[in-house]
């Protein structure tokens, strides 16, 4: 037993990947903050700047569900989900040897410990993460996503849109995915989720259907002349530029959600139906999984409800037992019940033949009831409707 500790001992110090390291004054935004304070302070009420688990109690949550129902150590999910959520990790894999050691509580001061642990990654998806990326690997299979579809410039190296930037603080190289092909920087996270026995659950790179649509139009801002960098590179003045928003709008954001879908309403045989058109080049709901529209229907007659119907458009889940279960330790799902990316879902439902009138609202949901359950999500943006239409109609 002591000859099989010592060697898982020496083993988990070896691990699959070489990452580029991050000097110290590059690895937190209050760093960037002296020169770029505007753009710093939209990200800090992102979602983005939320990305690392104990920022975030969905991912938290999700992460101790895995953990539990794979039989993998917290520290090795953590390892795994931070292709995404933490590309600056700098541990990229785990062994089976770093699991006997989590187990025999002897990874306290291992290297994987010591990485998901690090201060310098406590930020999630900062700065140096999308600025510091050299090249984007596109070609590479769907199993491959976030750290492992890029290659990192060297530390104190920043990528940007612009080919006349310059900064006595860091290097800077253009790139044409931080304007001309931003999408192509989007979907090196956004696509390819999949569950941890690698069967893919969602591509939203996949249902995407106009590339001349960019993502950062809507999850940005259109451009504004504004300035980078406070800089006074411009005749002694800060240098004005197009740029974007760096608040990374998106699904928690409610305002996004009004009218994100065109809804009609109209009365047909015995059935109130109602059509949801979407003009957007995504699927609604799209993302991770078990997010959720939900339509809500009250059947009024002189002016008093009579009655309620709630119709759901979610995936549902199920383990090898089939037993409901998050999308990650999924073994099949459901039908997926998004509205496709431009077009359109028809909902029908049965009319109150007691009423003479109703009211129709549509929201979003971050979580449906049922995964919200299972991770004890106690927040109350997870269980929120985001409101897309609400509207009338008389029979």
């Amino acid at each position: 037993m002591r000859v099989l500790i010592f060697v898982a001992l020496l083993i988990s110090f070896v691990y699959s990947a070489e990452v580029v390291k991050v000097e110290e004054k590059y690895q937190d935004s209050t760093k960037c903050q002296a020169c770029h304070n505007h753009l710093v302070k939209d990200w800090q009420h992102s979602w983005h700047a939320r990305s690392y688990e104990k920022n975030d109690e969905y991912f938290r949550a999700s992460l101790e569900y895995v953990s539990k129902k794979s039989h993998k150590s917290l520290n090795a999910v953590k390892v795994e989900c931070a292709t995404c959520h933490n590309p600056r990790i700098s541990v990229t894999s785990t062994s089976k040897a770093y699991e006997i050691d989590a187990v025999l509580g002897l990874d306290k001061n291992s290297k994987v410990n010591k990485a998901v642990n690090d201060t310098s990654i406590s930020e999630g998806i900062n700065c140096v993460v999308c600025h510091n990326i050299d090249k984007i690997h596109d070609n590479l299979d769907a199993s491959k996503r976030g750290m492992d579809r890029v290659t990192w410039l060297k530390s104190g190296v920043m990528s940007g849109p612009f080919d006349d930037a310059t900064s006595p603080y860091h290097k800077t190289e253009a790139r044409d995915f931080m304007d001309k092909n931003p999408n192509k920087l989007c979907f090196v996270c956004h696509a390819n989720d999949h569950t941890i026995k690698g069967d893919m659950f969602i591509n939203m790179e996949a249902e995407y259907k106009d590339n001349t649509q960019k993502c950062v139009v809507c999850h940005m801002s259109t451009k504004k002349e504004l300035y980078a960098a406070t800089l006074r590179i411009d005749h002694g003045k800060p240098k004005a530029r197009q740029i974007r928003e760096h608040g990374f709008s998106g699904a928690h954001t409610a305002s996004m959600w009004k009218d994100a879908l065109h809804v009609s309403t109209k009365v047909e045989g015995g059935d109130l139906v109602i059509t949801l058109k979407n003009d957007l080049p995504h699927n609604l709901p799209s993302g991770f999984g078990s997010r959720e529209i939900v339509l809500d229907v009250e059947y009024t007659s002189a002016a008093k409800v009579v009655s309620k119907e709630s119709v759901s458009l979610t995936r549902h889940y199920l383990n090898k037992y089939k037993k409901p279960t998050i999308a990650h330790t999924s073994e099949t799902s459901s039908a997926d019940e998004s509205v496709p990316a431009k077009g359109e879902k028809t909902i029908r439902v049965k009319l109150n033949k007691s009423a003479n009138g109703a009211n129709v609202a549509v929201s979003y949901r971050l979580v449906n009831d049922e995964v919200r359950g299972l991770l004890e999500l106690k927040e109350p943006i997870w269980s929120q409707k985001m409101v897309i239409f609400k509207g009338a109609v008389k029979f």
